[in-house]
């Protein structure tokens, strides 16, 4: 599995399936084991960075809303609720191992403005130095790009944030196993593609739209994410978010999910 072992700066990206139920209200039991994976990969020496959605299903589930709102400011409001208590639960969970985890909300205006993005790689530089996790958002209060899918979401968002963060390895962590050569929910005979090594038509053609109702990002969003990933040097992998233990498969070199191969 080219060598997955030996990277050590990584950027993990967990997408709502992951960290919520269908309900939209937290998956205890899936997150306390991923920040025990993701510890103890760090604990193993891996530098970790990671890209968090729920913010908005987190916020509808606190707030008792019945289902995720379809307006800006609703969902601004609940990005803003969300966001305080993913941060507190991730803040806890990591606190039981000893480590320590900050909180970085970006914005595509910051990104795009070459002094401020360099604040943002010294800043990544310095608390990874300091044996810190920095969680990465969008700033979903301010930013309404993400929100209203004009630039994308947080599988782009990742993508940049490893770029940023100078990282060797982008995972991301969803509710499917990785690319499939058809729609598996509609086709029986569709099959795992392992390895991507071009991402040429064919691949944007069977990536297809967006896929839960929780969150924003189908694998066309994924595939995008790899352009921008691979792009800048940096191998990608999607794969199932449902055992984060996979992940230890994952670190050991065994075939997991799909890798997106740099040039």
């Amino acid at each position: 599995m080219h060598n997955i072992s030996n990277k050590k700066r990584i950027v993990i990206k967990l997408g709502t399936s992951t960290l919520a139920h269908k309900t939209g209200k937290l998956n205890i039991r899936r997150m306390s084991c991923l920040v025990r994976v993701l510890a103890d990969l760090y604990n193993s020496g891996k530098e970790i960075v990671i890209v968090s959605s729920g913010a908005i299903g987190l916020g509808v589930g606190k707030l008792g809303l019945r289902e995720k709102p379809s307006d800006t400011p609703s969902k601004q409001a609940a990005a803003a609720v969300g966001q305080c208590e993913l941060m507190y639960l991730y803040d806890n969970l990591f606190d039981e191992y000893g480590i320590t985890v900050a909180q970085m909300l970006l914005t595509k205006t910051i990104i795009e403005n070459d002094e401020r993005k360099k604040n943002v790689e010294n800043t990544f530089e310095k608390l990874i130095a300091m044996g810190v996790i920095p969680i990465v958002n969008e700033n979903d209060t301010v930013a309404i790009d993400e929100l209203e899918l004009e630039i994308g979401e947080n599988d782009s968002l990742s993508a940049i944030v490893a770029k940023l963060a100078g990282a060797e390895l982008l995972v991301i962590l969803s509710d499917i196993d990785g690319l499939y050569s058809s729609d598996p929910h509609k086709d029986p005979d569709a099959e795992l593609i392992p390895v991507v090594t071009e991402i040429n038509e064919h691949i944007e053609s069977i990536a297809g739209g967006a896929g839960s109702a929780l969150g924003t990002g189908g694998m066309a969003t994924k595939i995008n994410a790899a352009k921008i990933a691979n792009d800048a040097g940096i191998d990608m992998i999607i794969m199932n978010g449902n055992n984060p233990d996979k992940l230890y498969e994952l670190f050991e070199n065994n075939e997991t999910g799909t890798l997106f191969i740099a040039h």
